[in-house]
């Protein structure tokens, strides 16, 4: 085999000088003198504004196609009625033929190409990755429909498509892993459920309410823990006790308190304060 066409890659890999079948379908039949045209350009955006053209090399060497300019890459095998053309204001070459419609019994209609340099020529390609762009168009330049794939023109197709397959389903798997690890991670990171079980000595929670939502705080140190678990259970406390039964206990907490207080700043019985000097006879 001389070409190889991958629809992985939608890239076209091929052999200098050899036929390349390029099969078009229209879903409505073209206006009459509708034409077909192919054109090659760099796919990488710091070239695309160069002109694809063969390389000086091939450039003089005879081809035996008198119709097409030596520089054209592209050539159309087989019709007389090509027409090779260069842009006025891009300067691209490109080349069209008549649309012909599929012959009886067929689906499509078949151009056949030639691509009449190496992609690793020095002074053409220059291992610069291209695309061809076929273009079905009115007599007047009107755009029609429109196809690209990209063209490897080397000496073993078969051997370098087989090599990019490998690499492209390499990448796809790659990608395909990283997705699934990062999901994995996203699904094993979860936010606190508002069903989650409090520290003990917390109640179920009742509704749906945002006063009722049940959420767990993590406390570093054991000391810090029981200050807030009794903070936490003070608060549960006074939600199940009246508040005139609260307003007694704090009432009789502020007593003891006031009571313990007095009695810890005053002296105790049976002990006498020394003063300074005291004891001292008036004699001394």
């Amino acid at each position: 085999m001389i070409r190889r066409y991958s629809p992985d890659l939608n890239k076209l890999f091929c052999q200098l000088a050899k036929t390349c079948p390029v099969q078009m379908v229209v879903d409505v039949v073209p206006p009459q003198g509708s034409v077909v045209r192919a054109t090659a350009i760099y796919k990488k955006s710091e070239h695309v504004a160069e002109v694809v053209r063969r390389c000086p090399h091939h450039e003089r060497t005879p081809d035996g196609d008198n119709l097409a300019p030596a520089g054209h890459l592209i050539r159309v095998e087989g019709n007389q009625r090509a027409n090779y053309r260069e842009d006025n204001i891009t300067l691209r070459h490109s080349v069209f033929v008549p649309y012909e419609a599929p012959q009886l019994g067929a689906e499509w209609t078949t151009v056949l190409l030639n691509y009449m340099c190496n992609s690793s020529c020095m002074g053409g390609m220059n291992r610069r990755p291209i695309l061809t762009i076929v273009t079905l168009e009115t007599q007047e330049g009107q755009l029609l429909g429109r196809r690209s794939f990209e063209v490897r023109v080397c000496a073993c197709p078969g051997r370098d498509r087989k090599t990019e397959e490998g690499n492209f389903k390499k990448d796809q798997e790659t990608k395909t892993m990283a997705k699934t690890t990062t999901g994995t991670k996203r699904s094993l990171v979860k936010e606190p459920s508002s069903a989650t079980s409090r520290p003990e000595g917390s109640k179920k929670a009742k509704g749906s309410s945002s006063d009722e939502e049940i959420f767990t705080l993590q406390v570093r140190g054991r000391e810090r823990y029981e200050i807030l678990k009794k903070l936490n259970d003070s608060l549960e406390l006074s939600e199940v006790v009246p508040a005139s039964d609260a307003e007694k206990y704090r009432q009789k907490f502020m007593t003891k308190n006031k009571k313990e207080n007095r009695e810890s700043s005053e002296p105790k019985l049976g002990k006498k304060l020394m003063v300074k000097d005291e004891g001292r006879s008036d004699s001394d």
